[in-house]
């Protein structure tokens, strides 16, 4: 590949070694004999705009030049990029790697080819190399100046002020201002300097390496990363542009998405003359097949549209490099063009296994250096690069704007939402005969593009290959336009916030991780302002109005959960054998009566409320201004069905005893989670009355403190809480003990690795993520702290999306120390155990004194026990290893790679939304002191919510639980529509530059996502913020503790 150039090359210039010797081939395997003969010189335009030239001989392949390039750069992810060039028809096409160059170029000395990025992944923490993300910051960079990339005002200055602070570093208005006088970035660049310097002073402290990573962030989700344009018609002569991504084959009208076409649906691609063909699978309820024709061009227009769709369908849904066809006797059909070069996972496991050597590398625009490292080496789930400022951690793409991808967000109001994070469902696996070989990762048929020219009528058999499972991305469901019927995509492929997907889901999958957020569409609710801000005046404005609604609210959403077990399981277990007569008979006779005694007891609350509001019988409204006499009957009535409410938790513990015996029953119990209905965890429900006590409770306190002694009601409310508090008192440890069982419970479903995780005596302290230090520098893994044991998990793309069991800590014997200074890691505590040590760096300051003060009491708590604890887990894997010594074993898997973020379409059915995964993928933690306290703090009602750019606000019924928003459409749905999990979001109230003209607003946001919610009263403002900010806010345990203390059950 011999470089005979003696000026200074791309490497010499990033400043790393000459020679490295960095191939982009597997280990093990040789590079293909280079030709010899007459060498001809090629130019290459880089991606920094400077120009090198390089000898190859005449007969060498593509792959040839292309391995000389990655070389001089020191590049291990060269399969990421490509040469392009224009063809003698001035036509740009890639560079075949397996055909002669010559062949392809005719006057090599006149042609250019350009270094550019050929394959966009679809999350760009799947790029593990700083190196690779800093090419594709300037390809970013590239793009916007040629206006490929297209965005609002917002996104481009949000885009620009990342670019300028890995250029020249820390905000300085003054030499901000030179600095973009001299560059320009984007067309029109003048109108946006005061915005682009004002997003620049909220980068303070911000690296080169950060700043490539947050620019990629908000680049992956504008509708035009990555796409190039592709002029072609439809049937009837309109002009559209063809495109092609890591998810299929996408259709624009002008720079809009009309249309996406995923591999899934895809049976076969090919092109006649200038007409390009896409064969779908058939639609799963009719029999016939549909073709979709497109009129390109020319013949050569349309040949090298189809030869980059079979290279994306290759290098992002294939395991390995297609063998190629055998030669015919005769005479060939069709062409032999096939994908050469590693797919995606094979580059993923390269770089994964360390087949390479770490280099220095210095920016060409930067003044600030970067260096690969130990330190700075990613993770699978981390991605390497650090956290942001405090000052920048909450972001926003600019006030009365929307994100990056938002901007489009009503082009889909035709598109049906529905719940994100209650339903899981599978992907779509259309149904396809196909021999063994032919058969994907996750057990459908896969059939690649067929490889067909214009004379060939197509076959429909399909060469034997395995698919890639779909790679996950990362990111937010709120960044991006794109609604599908389950959630919102953002290009590339990740998944849901629930991440499940929909048999009917879009085929369009630009979409980001479970987690972030949902946004329910325009079509969902209906909208309301000044219509809706009248009926509110005409209601009574008395406080004890408001919280006597709060008791009619959350009671609608009690009714509903009891629903879920009296009426929804009752119903499916019914037609199925699979549970015990005896588990049947303790658990549905017990809800029924309750069932039966709440829906009379919401009957009389509405009674009530309608009085009190005047819609009826107004003439003697004041006579019915109160709410205490009907809370008192009721609560009394309640003391009757204590039998019913003691038999909650014989029922519960009965049931996990019987699905522990029985893996039918197992299964049955886990298929009724998945259906939408069930949007908690099934065992949560079975304590919802136990829980609903507490409601009542915090409500006749609320009334009391309101009422003077001398008010009519305040006889009753005190009555009715006196007997309340009796009830709860009774209760108190009982529930107490349920919780934790039913939360050892819910963790065992996600973990993997362990056998005996609930056992007498074990209690829940904490679960969250930290990074642990091995030798491959930090790596996110998931701790569960309990009383006698801490263990430490990774996730991976599993069957069942569990978190794998890496090793446990008995606590007997611990000692806790921070050790920032000794391994040079922020936040980072040593824990010491009897038979080994590890390293931990926790994602902030407050996160980790929050571990160092669960970890102290529970090594307290371990050391008053009776010594070490016998009852380890079982089938968790040896770890005695030191920090240094426990790279082997510590290594991410395949799986743990491939899942750093939520994949979109998992294909088992698991529900992606429960707190664990919501805690790995926000970087946080969460104690039982919290769950406890988010079991009083729930609520229910209708709120206004509006996004950033919308003109007018929508009515939404919404219920909090589980530190999660979830979003219906009103109060009578059976399932929620979407849900937002709020650990991580920051709860403010608008600032004055944000127009936010209405009374009783806050305001959620997280990173770039920001929603603004409107409540009817100053009361539910306020009972709102108090409930939100506990799940948004973790208070200190001491303060916790002592604020349990005054509410005694």
């Amino acid at each position: 590949m011999g470089e005979i150039e003696q000026k200074p090359t791309p490497a010499s210039r990033l400043g790393a070694p000459e020679n490295s010797g960095i191939s982009t081939l597997e280990r093990g395997q040789k590079p293909p004999p280079t030709p010899s003969g007459k060498l001809m010189t090629i130019k290459i335009q880089m991606l920094d705009d400077t120009q090198e030239t390089f000898e190859v001989p005449q007969r060498a392949p593509g792959k040839v030049l292309l391995d000389a390039v990655c070389n001089h750069l020191n590049l291990v992810e060269g399969d990421y990029f490509g040469l392009e060039f224009p063809d003698h028809k001035k036509i740009m096409v890639w560079l075949d790697l397996l055909k002669p160059i010559a062949k392809q170029i005719r006057r090599p000395k006149h042609v250019v080819l350009k270094f550019v990025v050929k394959f966009f992944p679809p999350d760009h923490t799947q790029l593990q190399e700083e190196l690779t993300r800093y090419l594709f910051a300037l390809q970013v960079k590239q793009d916007l100046a040629q206006g490929r990339l297209t965005c609002n005002d917002t996104s481009a200055a949000l885009l620009i002020s990342h670019i300028v602070q890995s250029e020249i570093g820390d905000f300085d208005e003054a030499l901000d201002r030179e600095h973009l006088a001299k560059n320009k970035y984007v067309p029109q660049q003048d109108a946006l300097e005061d915005r682009i310097v004002e997003f620049h002073h909220g980068h303070i402290g911000q690296t080169p390496a950060e700043s490539d990573f947050q620019l990629l962030e908000v680049a992956r989700r504008l509708e035009m990363y990555g796409i190039r344009l592709h002029p072609a018609k439809d049937r009837e002569g309109t002009k559209i542009n063809l495109a092609v991504a890591n998810t299929g084959i996408l259709v624009f009208q002008g720079f809009t998405k009309i249309n996406a076409f995923n591999w899934a649906k895809v049976r076969k691609l090919s092109f006649k003359r200038k007409r390009f063909l896409i064969k779908l699978r058939p639609d799963v309820n009719s029999s016939y097949q549909d073709t979709l024709e497109f009129l390109m061009a020319g013949r050569d227009f349309c040949k090298a549209f189809w030869k980059i769709c079979v290279e994306h369908h290759a290098f992002f849904r294939l395991f390995e490099e297609p063998k190629p066809k055998p030669k015919p006797v005769l005479f060939s059909r069709g062409s032999s063009f096939r994908f050469s070069g590693r797919t995606q996972k094979q580059v993923l496991d390269y770089v994964k296994e360390g087949g390479h050597k770490k280099v220095q590398f210095e920016r060409k625009h930067s003044k600030i250096h970067s260096t690969r490292s130990l330190s700075s080496q990613p993770t699978a789930s981390n991605s390497e690069v650090p956290k942001q400022s405090p000052q920048n951690a909450s972001l926003t793409f600019g006030e009365g704007s929307e994100s990056p991808g938002s901007q489009s967000c009503q082009q889909a109001k035709e598109a049906k939402v529905s719940t994100l994070e209650s339903g899981p469902h599978q992907s779509p696996a259309p149904p396809s005969k196909s021999s063994p070989g032919s058969r994907a990762a996750d057990g459908t048929a896969v059939v690649p593009p067929e490889e067909e020219e214009e004379e060939e009528g197509g076959k429909e058999g399909a060469q034997p290959s395995q698919r890639q499972p779909p790679q996950p991305s990362t990111g937010s469901l709120t960044g991006s336009p794109h609604l599908s019927e389950l959630s919102i995509n953002s290009q590339g492929g990740v998944a849901p916030t629930n991440t499940t997907l929909s048999p009917n889901l879009s085929p369009d999958t630009k979409q980001a991780s479970p987690l972030v957020s949902p946004l329910l569409n325009d079509q969902a609710c209906p909208r309301t302002d000044d219509e809706e801000e009248g009926r509110r005046k005409r209601f009574p404005t008395d406080k004890a109005y408001f919280i006597a609604k709060e008791v009619s609210t959350t009671e609608r959403t009690y009714l509903k959960d009891l629903e879920v077990i009296a009426s929804w399981f009752q119903s499916t277990v019914s037609k199925d054998d699979s549970m015990p007569e005896a588990l049947k008979s303790l658990i549905f006779p017990n809800f029924e009566p309750l069932h039966k005694f709440h829906t009379n007891f919401l009957k009389e609350i509405e009674q009530r409320l309608a009085l009190w509001e005047g819609r009826s019988n107004a003439h003697i409204r004041g006579d019915y201004q109160r709410i205490g006499d009907v809370m008192l009957k009721n609560i009394q009535g309640m003391k009757h069905l204590a039998a019913h409410l003691w038999k909650h938790s014989e029922a519960l513990e009965a049931l996990e005893t019987s699905i522990k015996g029985s893996r039918r029953l197992e299964h049955f119990c886990r298929d009724f989670e998945l259906q939408k209905v069930c949007y908690l965890p099934l065992n949560t429900f079975l304590l919802r009355p136990l829980h609903r006590l507490m409601h009542y409770k915090q409500v006749l306190e609320r009334l009391c403190k309101h009422h003077p002694p001398s008010h009519a009601d305040f006889r009753d409310c005190r009555a009715a809480l006196a007997e309340i508090t009796e009830m709860v008192a009774q209760l108190h440890g009982t529930m107490i003990k349920m919780e934790n069982f039913q939360k050892l419970h819910e963790l065992k479903k996600d973990l993997i690795g362990i056998d005996n995780l609930v056992i007498p005596g074990r209690e829940f302290i904490r679960l969250g993520s930290l990074s642990k230090l091995s030798g491959k520098g930090l790596q996110q893994r998931m701790f569960f702290l309990f009383n006698d044991v801490l263990l430490y998990t990774s996730r991976g793309l599993t069957a069942s999306n569990q978190f794998k069991v890496h090793g446990q800590l008995p606590l007997y014997g611990m000692t806790i120390e921070e050790s920032e200074e000794e391994w040079g890691v922020p936040h980072c505590l040593t824990l010491r155990g009897q038979r080994q040590s590890i390293i931990v760096a926790a994602s902030s300051r407050s996160e980790m004194e929050k571990w160092t003060e669960d970890i102290q009491m529970a090594i307290a708590l371990a050391e008053k026990s009776s010594g070490p604890t016998p009852e380890l887990l079982a089938s968790s894997p040896p770890d005695n290893k030191s920090p240094d010594e426990a790279t082997a074993a510590d290594q991410e898997s395949e799986d743990d790679l491939s899942a750093s973020r939520t994949s979109l379409e998992r294909q088992a059915p698991h529900r992606g939304n429960t707190m664990v995964h919501v805690c790995w993928h926000r970087n946080t933690s969460v104690s039982m002191v919290d769950f406890s306290i988010a079991v009083e703090n729930q609520l229910s009602g209708n709120l206004l919510r509006k996004f950033k750019n919308s003109n007018g606000w929508q009515k939404l019924w919404v219920v909090f639980t589980n530190f999660c928003l979830f979003f219906y459409k009103s109060h009578q749905d059976n399932h929620p529509l979407a849900s937002l999990p709020l650990l991580g979001y920051s709860l403010t109230i608008p600032s004055e530059s944000e127009n936010i003209h209405k009374d009783y607003v806050f305001k959620l946001h997280f990173k770039s996502h920001v929603y603004y919610f409107r409540a009817e009263s100053e009361y539910t403002f306020e009972r709102w913020m108090e409930v939100i900010r506990s799940a948004t806010s973790s208070a200190s345990r001491a303060h916790i503790l002592s604020h349990k203390e005054s509410h005694l059950y």
